[in-house]
C-alpha cells in the first residue's frame, strides 16, 4: 500500500482487520518519509499503538535532500504498569543504507512474547462475557458520584463475566456529545489496556451512535458501554421464552439506530446484524429486517401478556391476595421468597439473578393464604429499551395488593438505590400500591450503621432474608396490611 501525504501529516485510510490468534499484531509495517532531520513523533508512536502495526519507521532527509536516517520503533510485550514507561521501544537511528533490522524476525519475537505473556494486543477478544476490561467514566458529577456509578459498573462487569484490570475516572465540565474522550486521554487508556491485557474499554454510561463510531475509529479495542453490559447479562440470565424474547427486543431497539453507514463498531460489538462495514443497500435490508423482527416480538408478547392476565384473573376470582417483592438488584428478593416460602428459586450474589416472574404460595393461620411474586431486578438508570421490553413482566405488579421494597440495608449506596426503586415505581404509577419496606441484610450491619438506617428509614422493618427467625415482624406487618376479604 502506497500513500502520499503532506509535508507535516499523513492520512491513514482504513485498514484491514487485525489478523486472529493470540498475541497477533497486524502484519503491516509503516515507514513515511520525515522531510526533515527529526525522528518519530508522538503522531507516529500513537499511530503504532491505536493501530497495532508491527512497527513504524521514519526516513529522515538531509538539508540536500537526500536519505539521511532510519528511525524505527515497535510496542514491547510488557510495558510498566507504573505510567512511567511507554509500551514502545525507540531504536537508535542508523543511517538508511546501513540499516540491518530483520523485521519479519522481530515481529515474530514480538508475537510469541506477547502470547506467552497472555497480553491480547488486537482487542481479540470479541465476547462480552469473557476478558479483561478497562472501566472509563467521564462526566461532570462530583468525583464521589462518579466513583458510586463505577462500583456498580465494576459489579455489573464481574457479572457478566469480565476480569477488571483498571478503571479511569474522568471529571470534565461539559461532555463532549462526539468525542466523548479526547484522543491524548484515549492514548492513556490504550497503554493501560495493553499493559494489562485488557480487549474491552468499558463506558459507564450509554454512548450515543456518534460517540461509538468515533471510539471505534480511534481503537481496535472493543467498545461497550453501560446499556450493552446490562443487555449482555439479560440475555444470560434468560430463560423462558417469555424472558429471551423481551431481551431480544431490547438488544434489537439499542442496535437499530447504531445501524449508520459503515460503523465498524457495530460489526465489531454485536457482531451480526449490519454485517462488517456494509454497503447502504445491506444495511437497509438489516433495518428492514430488524423492524420486521421487533413487529414478530411485540405480538408474540402481547400474546404472553394475554396469557398472564388470564391467570392475574384467575387469581382474582380465588380471592387471593398478591403480595410482590421489588427492589433493588441484588437485595435479597429472592432469597426472601425461599426463605418465607421453604422454596428453592434460583438466588445468586450477583446482578440480575431473577428475570422472570416467580409466583409462591404463602400459608397463614386461620386457613389464609396469598401469593407472594419475585421480579426482576431495578437499577439506576435502566436503559429505556428494557423498560419498554419488561413492561409485560413488570405488569405482574400492577394487580398487587401490596409491595414489599427489600433494600440491602449494608450497602453504602443505601439512599441511592432506595431512591431509584421509589422513582422507578413513581414513573410506572405503582407508587399508589401500599408496600412495606424490608431493610435486609440487618446482620452483615455494626450498631453504628443500624442506628443511622433506623434513624432514616424508621418505618423499615429489619431482618435478615437468610434468617427465618428474623422475620416474624414482616410476616405481621404483612397480615396486618393485606386485605383478607
Amino acid at each position: 500500500m502506497v500513500l502520499v501525504g503532506e509535508p507535516h501529516a499523513i492520512f491513514i485510510p482504513e485498514l484491514p482487520r487485525a489478523r486472529l490468534g493470540q498475541g497477533r499484531l497486524r502484519g503491516l509495517r509503516l515507514l513515511h518519509t520525515h522531510l526533515h532531520d527529526a525522528g518519530l513523533d508522538q503522531e507516529d508512536l500513537t499511530d503504532m499503538l491505536f493501530l497495532r502495526l508491527d512497527s513504524v519507521a521514519a526516513l529522515t532527509v538531509d538539508h540536500m535532500a537526500s536519505p539521511a536516517r532510519l528511525h524505527v520503533a515497535h510496542l514491547v510485550p510488557k510495558p510498566p504498569q507504573d505510567g512511567a514507561g511507554k509500551p514502545w521501544t525507540i531504536l537508535p537511528p542508523v543511517p538508511w543504507e546501513r540499516s540491518e533490522n530483520d523485521f519479519a524476525a522481530l515481529t515474530q519475537a514480538l508475537e510469541d512474547e506477547f502470547a506467552r505473556l497472555d497480553q491480547p494486543v488486537a482487542g481479540e477478544s470479541e465476547s462480552g462475557r469473557s476478558g479483561r476490561a478497562v472501566l472509563v467514566s467521564v462526566g461532570n458529577a462530583p468525583r464521589l458520584d462518579l466513583e458510586a456509578s463505577m462500583d456498580e459498573l465494576e459489579a455489573l462487569a464481574r457479572t457478566a463475566g469480565l476480569t477488571i484490570t483498571g478503571r479511569v475516572v474522568q471529571r470534565v465540565a461539559q461532555v463532549n456529545p462526539r468525542t466523548i474522550i479526547g484522543k491524548g486521554k484515549l492514548s492513556d487508556l490504550e497503554i493501560m489496556a495493553l499493559s494489562t491485557g485488557a480487549a474491552v474499554l468499558l463506558f459507564d454510561g450509554e454512548l450515543t451512535p456518534a460517540q461509538m463510531r468515533t471510539l471505534a475509529d480511534l481503537t481496535e479495542r472493543k467498545i461497550l458501554d453501560r446499556t450493552q453490559l446490562i443487555l449482555d447479562i439479560f440475555a444470560q440470565r434468560a430463560t423462558s421464552r417469555s424472558g429471551k424474547l423481551q431481551v431480544e427486543m431490547a438488544q434489537l431497539k439499542y442496535t437499530l439506530p447504531r445501524l449508520v453507514g459503515k460503523n465498524p463498531a457495530m460489526s465489531r460489538l454485536m457482531g451480526g446484524i449490519g454485517g462488517r462495514g456494509p454497503g447502504e443497500t445491506k444495511l437497509e435490508m438489516d433495518r428492514r429486517r430488524v423492524r420486521e423482527r421487533i413487529t414478530r416480538i411485540k405480538r408474540e408478547l402481547a400474546d404472553l401478556r394475554k396469557q398472564r392476565a388470564q391467570v392475574r384473573d384467575r387469581r382474582a376470582k380465588a380471592g387471593l391476595p398478591i403480595v410482590s417483592l421489588v427492589g433493588y438488584t441484588n437485595a435479597g428478593k429472592s432469597t426472601l421468597l425461599n426463605t418465607l416460602t421453604r422454596s428453592e428459586v434460583l438466588a445468586e450474589d450477583k446482578l440480575f439473578a431473577t428475570l422472570d416472574p416467580v409466583s409462591r404460595r404463602l400459608r397463614f393461620p386461620e386457613e389464609r393464604e396469598l401469593v407472594l411474586t419475585d421480579t426482576v431486578g431495578f437499577i439506576r438508570e435502566l436503559p429505556k429499551e428494557l423498560k419498554e421490553a419488561f413492561q409485560a413482566t413488570l405488569e405482574e405488579l400492577e394487580s398487587a395488593d401490596l409491595l414489599i421494597l427489600v433494600a440491602d440495608a449494608s450497602h453504602p449506596e443505601l439512599m441511592a438505590q432506595v431512591d431509584a426503586v421509589e422513582s422507578i415505581l413513581a414513573e410506572m404509577e405503582l407508587d399508589r400500591i401500599p408496600r412495606l419496606l424490608a431493610l435486609n441484610k440487618w446482620d452483615a450491619m455494626d450498631d453504628e450503621q443500624r442506628a443511622w438506617a433506623a434513624q432514616r428509614y424508621p418505618e423499615g422493618i429489619p431482618l435478615s432474608a437468610r434468617d427465618r427467625a428474623t422475620l416474624e415482624p414482616l410476616v405481621t406487618a404483612i397480615v396486618a396490611r393485606v386485605d383478607w376479604r
